[in-house]
């Protein structure tokens, strides 16, 4: 009789189990240091088993394919190699309650049918209509590439010439206000700019926003092309005083802007906001260590990516031909042991995704790209400024390095400031993290809106 009431236990729970509905939208939110990310696994059931994908809004990231899922008594698993990412959790009372693990880290997540109500976003520093300025689209021309490039002038008024700059975005296609995670950077500099009397050029990416090119096979140098385009535009334009045209770049806006300056003695100063001062193979390498400590990856774990990337590098900056690259990393990747992958997986997705990110002309042409090298040629004056909390540009030793290559060649005119508390984005913040960007109301911290702009009223005045 007992041996009964247990089968029957047994067999009544299975039918539990069994009947757990696991088809549809769960949702999470992922709590790394510094930010509260939203996530979306969306399931289904088909006659071949379950398939999911995921999304991270806050990301911009949509329909991320899932490489495994499965669900078996109650046991939720999703794997998606290609971001070392895992989610095992145990269905219970319509929740599924379990740990989320990417690169060596383990979260606690709970997953919900019910979407979390989505905080609005607030940007109070971004400026809106109407302005106490003229604003106008433009459109000019790069002859030496054969393309129009977008973009957007604001002059403090049109009865006299003014100073102006030329706002040169970071890396990835980006529009004529660097918008990202929410923030429009550039429309706030602008803005602030040209309130204080500072004519402001910003313009879409080649072959992003309105601007023609394509941005897929150009290279930081192509850029540089454009940013030097966009300074001839201004010397056309009766409302610029041709002698006070500035540049002023953010992140590899900030290596371009050297590179510019270098060619063009007309150029009247250049502020480098979060701009490096070491090749990217080594600021990339730096760039990763940093990263990865402050999310709380495993040591070990980091010191295998470290190593991949190493030999990654070495690799691109040996060989020229794309197609050629492209079978050697594919070749290299293969050739690794379990044991030295991070996460320990390494599928053909991920093999693929790794070798289409570094097989590039501007990811080849950054590598090796050393941007003290211009830096040692600019005469005019330079402002260099970094967030002492930045993981991607690390402010220590790339600030450093900049300093000490204009002091060897003989620039005296420069200044060099680290702000207390800052990311690279230039946000007041807590831990530096890129995924707190978007959490941040801040767009761009005022004390740098400040120091750039006195600066720059400093050296225009100056100038007779």
């Amino acid at each position: 009789m007992k041996a009964t009431i247990i089968l029957m236990v047994i067999f009544l729970t299975t039918i539990g189990v069994n009947a757990q509905d696991v088809s549809g939208k769960w949702y999470g939110i992922v709590e790394v240091p510094g930010a509260s990310l939203p996530i979306v696994f969306n399931i289904e059931e088909t006659d071949d088993g379950f398939v999911s994908t995921l999304d991270s809004p806050d990301q911009g990231a949509y329909g991320i394919e899932v490489k495994t899922t499965t669900f078996v008594e109650g046991i939720l698993s999703i794997e998606i190699p290609g971001l070392f990412l895992k989610y095992t959790g145990q269905f219970e009372n319509e929740e599924i309650k379990g740990t989320f693990s990417q690169s060596g880290f383990d979260i606690p997540l709970v997953l919900t049918r019910n979407k979390p109500e989505k905080k609005a976003l607030q940007r109070p520093q971004e400026p809106t209509p109407p302005f106490p300025y003229h604003s106008e689209d433009v459109i000019f021309k790069n002859e030496e590439a054969g393309i129009n490039l977008a973009g957007t002038l604001t002059l403090p008024n049109m009865d006299q010439e003014h100073p102006a700059v030329v706002l040169i975005t970071g890396s990835g296609a980006q529009n004529r206000d660097q918008e990202i995670f929410g923030h429009k950077p550039f429309l706030v500099i602008s803005d602030y700019l040209t309130r204080h009397g500072i004519a402001v050029l910003r313009f879409d990416d080649r072959g992003y926003g309105e601007s023609e090119g394509d941005f897929s096979s150009a290279t930081s140098k192509d850029f540089a092309s454009d940013v030097q385009s966009a300074v001839e535009y201004l010397m056309a334009r009766p409302e610029i005083d041709s002698k006070r045209i500035g540049l002023v770049g953010h992140s590899e806006g900030g290596m371009i802007a050297p590179m510019v300056a270098a060619k063009n003695e007309k150029i009247a100063f250049i502020v480098l906001l979060a701009g490096t001062g070491m090749k990217g193979s080594d600021l990339l390498h730096l760039q990763v260590k940093q990263i990865s400590r402050a999310s709380g990856m495993q040591d070990s774990e980091i010191e295998k990516s470290l190593k991949i990337n190493r030999n990654v590098f070495n690799i691109v900056s040996k060989t020229e031909d794309i197609n050629d690259l492209k079978s050697k990393l594919e070749t290299y990747y293969k050739s690794i042991p379990s044991e030295e992958i991070p996460g320990g997986v390494l599928t053909d997705d991920i093999i693929n995704y790794q070798v289409n990110m570094w097989a590039t002309p501007w990811m080849r042409f950054f590598l090796n790209h050393d941007p003290l090298i211009p830096l040692k040629e600019v005469k005019c004056p330079v402002l260099a400024v970094n967030g002492e909390k930045d993981l991607q540009v690390p402010p220590n030793e790339n600030l450093y390095a900049i300093e000490k290559a204009l002091k060897q060649s003989g620039n005296k005119n420069h200044s060099i400031v680290i702000f207390e508390g800052l990311n690279h984005l230039f946000q007041e913040c807590e831990t530096g993290l890129p995924s707190s960007y978007g959490q941040i109301e801040q767009t761009f911290a005022p004390i740098v809106l400040e120091t750039i702009t006195e600066w720059i009223v400093t050296q225009t005045e100056s100038i007779p």
